[in-house]
């Protein structure tokens, strides 16, 4: 029977002023988790507060980490990261990043959520975690989480099910972006990426910029550094 997929856990935060090795910053990125309902909006949830303006906004309402990363992660780099290191607002369980597709209607709860496009990774996430090569290393390994944009508002918790409703687009996945954009571009996939219901319209910017000018896109110095390591 296969496994369903689930909320492990739910966390909020606010603007917090921290101080670390290189100085005094101001994040959310440490966020509280909650096991009680928490009410979501179409601004997100309910006690949760971006930091950055370049945060947030009605097409990255949640933020979402899967367990299987963690995992991966812990494994990989003998870590001890638990549910919530990342900064997420949700961890899921039961589901790999590869069945995520941009556009899919998904049920939380009582609200009803869209997968609108990857997660991009910042240099706040590398400092959260305490590792400088945090951005390049979620680039090269492809496990970056998503967002969601928030379709009805409603209610979720921890322990609810994420039960897809609908999905537009079949080739839309997570990774399958990410890699396009970052690892192996390929124009036809970014001129589908143009077309893709739901995604949000920061990425098909993004694509038909690369579309134009793929070598100097902002994404290929993160691909270039991700080469230099390998070689």
């Amino acid at each position: 029977m296969a496994q369903e997929a689930f909320v492990a856990a739910v966390f909020t935060g606010q603007p917090r002023l921290l101080t670390d090795a290189r100085g005094t910053w101001t994040s959310s990125i440490f966020r509280e988790r909650t096991d009680e309902p928490v009410a979501v909006s179409f601004s997100g949830l309910a006690g949760d507060k971006v930091t950055q303006p370049y945060h947030g906004g009605a097409g990255a309402a949640l933020c979402v980490h899967m367990a299987d990363h963690y995992q991966f992660w812990n494994a990989r780099f003998h870590m001890g990261l638990k549910a919530g290191a990342v900064g997420e607002n949700i961890t899921l369980a039961g589901i790999t990043e590869d069945q995520v597709h941009v556009g899919d209607h998904v049920r939380l709860g009582t609200a009803l959520v869209q997968v609108s496009g990857p997660r991009v990774p910042c240099a706040n996430l590398a400092r959260r975690i305490g590792r400088p090569d945090w951005v390049k290393q979620t680039i090269r390994e492809n496990r970056t989480g998503f967002y969601l944009r928030v379709l009805q508002p409603g209610t979720l918790q921890c322990g609810d099910q994420w039960l897809l409703e609908k999905r537009l687009n079949r080739s839309g996945s997570i990774p399958s972006i990410n890699r396009c954009m970052y690892l192996d571009f390929d124009p036809d996939f970014a001129r589908s990426m143009l077309e893709m219901p739901g995604l949000e319209t920061w990425w098909k910017h993004q694509a038909r910029q690369k579309l134009e000018a793929r070598d100097t896109h902002w994404t290929a110095t993160m691909k270039e550094q991700v080469d230099e390591e390998q070689d």
